[in-house]
């Protein structure tokens, strides 16, 4: 078992090492470029059309709102609240900036990551329509790169187990048993009964759940935290100039921070900021390929937002909280220092932390269930989705008291393999995404 957990480490540090965020990152600016800077100057006209689809005007399974907020609820989750402050606490705050560098160069690659989902999906023997990386990889490449689908379809159905269910289903268990003292075991059963309750009704109805849930819980927070930097007010320009300054000379240790260079805000701002966006490992157009939207590109349009409040707006308030709190400095990580910086301008902070990533890691179970019965469609077919629910729903009160060193160790090094695919097929895709943009801009226009 040594040797297996030492070779999965090795992997790991490869998957996720510099070559990996140089290609992601460097997706995103080819793509960013090729588009000229669509995703930027075309913000406004996504959230337009997120608000027009509400309803679906088109093929598909679920109005494109729905879809976008299925993506966002296996998005929105622990990255936000744990991930950011491990960013800060491992780079310092110029980790921060680099998230938003990754977010906007991200949002190119999850607008083509879309186009292509909608552009080459498929409709199944049960009338549903399906897509995502390994269907453009399938209709939209040569035979030759057919495997690279299979491989996404199988890293993608392996890694949700850990990243989507396991881990997610632990992590509520720890923080309701740290701060209401609720035994981990009653999380875990009531955990699996409303995961079955949802899961059993198929993508409407997680879709359904989604587009409840995300926007309450999202904009509850985002007030939230508003609130927390309002009362801190004063600091917040000496803030800012703390990420600017720390971002390209590193931080000084001081306090409990151990001190970080350069590279350290780099690095741990653009991993952290890509684990909690998914820019590029190719989830989110799994989820976009289901919108009843005959348009690819207003499709990208309104999926290249996930990436945009993800990270921009929900990341942001959470490293700001953080930072003008002064807490940074206490020597905390993870979730636990989100909660001091809540819990440090407002009595009972933390508690809101606790209840805000219990609901963000439910909806990450509910969103990542459909990506990974997407993947064990494709290779396997719609025999296999009955039982793939019901091992999906088993896997949450295991989950929930597991010790899981190893799974979170194998789920982030195979989250990082799903990337490999679907970037290669994004980069040959690009012309295709390019001139599908080109003829919708010349049309409305």
């Amino acid at each position: 078992m040594e040797f297996i957990i030492s070779a999965v480490k090795e992997v790991n540090s490869i998957v996720w090492g510099v070559p990996m965020l140089i290609a992601i990152l460097g997706t995103g600016i080819f793509l960013m470029i090729g588009l000229r800077l669509l995703p930027l100057t075309h913000l406004g006209l996504g959230f337009k059309l997120l608000w027009q689809g509400r309803t679906g005007k088109g093929e598909g399974d679920i109005a494109p709102f729905s879809a976008l907020m299925t993506s966002l609820a296996a998005t929105i989750g622990t990255g936000n609240i744990a991930g950011v402050a491990t960013a800060i606490f491992l780079g310092g705050p110029g980790a921060l900036f680099w998230m938003w560098c990754t977010a906007l160069v991200g949002m190119a690659t999850k607008y083509a990551e879309a186009v292509c989902a909608v552009h080459f999906r498929e409709t199944d023997e049960r009338g549903m329509h399906v897509g995502g990386p390994m269907y453009y990889i399938k209709n939209g490449l040569k035979k030759k790169w057919a495997w690279l689908g299979t491989a996404f379809a199988i890293f993608g159905a392996i890694a949700g187990f850990g990243i989507g269910n396991s881990v997610q289903a632990n992590s509520v268990a720890d923080v309701l048993s740290t701060s209401f003292s609720i035994p981990k075991e009653i999380t875990g059963i009531t955990l699996m009964i409303l995961v079955g309750m949802v899961l059993l009704g198929g993508i409407k109805r997680i879709a359904n759940v989604a587009s409840k849930l995300v926007p309450f819980m999202a904009l509850t927070y985002v007030v939230f935290g508003l609130a927390i930097l309002m009362l801190n007010f004063s600091t917040i320009p000496e803030a800012f100039s703390l990420i600017i300054t720390n971002a390209f000379t590193g931080t000084a240790a001081q306090g409990g921070f151990a001190g970080a260079a350069v590279w350290a805000a780099i690095h741990f701002g653009v991993a952290r900021g890509i684990f909690s966006n998914e820019a590029g490992l190719g989830s989110a157009p799994i989820a976009h390929a289901a919108a009843a939207n005959n348009s690819p590109v207003n499709q990208g349009l309104i999926a290249m937002l996930g990436t945009f409040i993800d990270t921009i707006i929900l990341c942001s308030i959470t490293g700001l909280v953080i930072i003008t709190s002064g807490v940074w400095t206490s020597g905390e990580t993870g979730a636990s220092l989100s909660s001091l910086a809540f819990a440090n301008t407002i009595p009972g902070g933390e508690y809101f932390v606790a209840i805000a990533l219990s609901i963000f890691a439910f909806t990450t179970i509910l969103g990542w269930s459909y990506y990974g019965e997407r993947c064990v469609e494709f290779l396997l077919g719609v025999k296999a989705i009955i039982p793939f629910r019901i091992l999906w729903i088993i896997a949450v009160p295991i989950g929930a008291l597991a010790q899981l060193d190893f799974i979170w160790l194998l789920a982030d090094t195979l989250n990082a393999l799903m990337a490999l695919p679907n970037l290669i097929a994004l980069a040959l895709l690009a012309p295709i995404v390019i001139q599908l943009s080109k003829d919708y801009f010349k049309t409305a226009s």
